[in-house]
């Protein structure tokens, strides 16, 4: 399955295929030596890491005035917006399929149109979520994979031009 489609819309598939691996593959290893395959999930701690790098990502959004803008189209609580991540985060690096069996499709663009998004509200999660990622404690190639994958995540999302 593949995970990008050519229009760069996201679509249903393992997770491993969105940071470039192969399925069923472990980070750095070929199919011959798949004797310990590992998802990206569990690379980054699975279900702990996944929350650790969430709740990084949502405490920098609330406290810093870089990320004001993208805050502000969020609810005064960040609880729902925290879990929502999270499974999503879950889901795509290839650890639980919680969000989809919740959630249905993951549409993210879609479920993203009501919000004003331009450049400024993506440069603004981008901001959070690099350090997000920064902080956690991962292989450098996979971080850079699953940052390069997000930009390119948040920059599909925007729906509004620059002003």
């Amino acid at each position: 399955m593949q995970w990008f489609a050519t229009d760069r819309t996201f679509l249903l598939a393992p997770a491993v295929t969105a940071v470039g691996l192969t399925p069923g593959l472990s980070f750095g290893m070929s199919a011959e030596s798949n004797a310990q395959a590992q998802t990206p999930y569990e690379i980054i701690g699975g279900d702990a890491g996944v929350r650790r790098l969430v709740d990084r990502f949502y405490d920098l959004m609330d406290s810093a005035p870089e990320a004001a803008t993208i805050r502000a189209l969020h609810a005064a609580s960040l609880k729902a917006s925290r879990d929502k991540l999270y499974l999503y985060l879950s889901y795509w690096t290839g650890g639980p399929q919680t969000y989809v069996e919740q959630r249905g499709h993951p549409r993210l663009r879609a479920r993203h149109l009501p919000f004003t998004i331009s450049s400024r509200e993506r440069d603004e999660w981008l901001w959070c979520m690099d350090r997000a990622l920064n902080e956690q404690a991962m292989p450098d190639p996979l971080r850079e994979q699953l940052r390069e994958r997000l930009h390119a995540l948040a920059d599909h999302m925007r729906n509004r031009p620059d002003e």
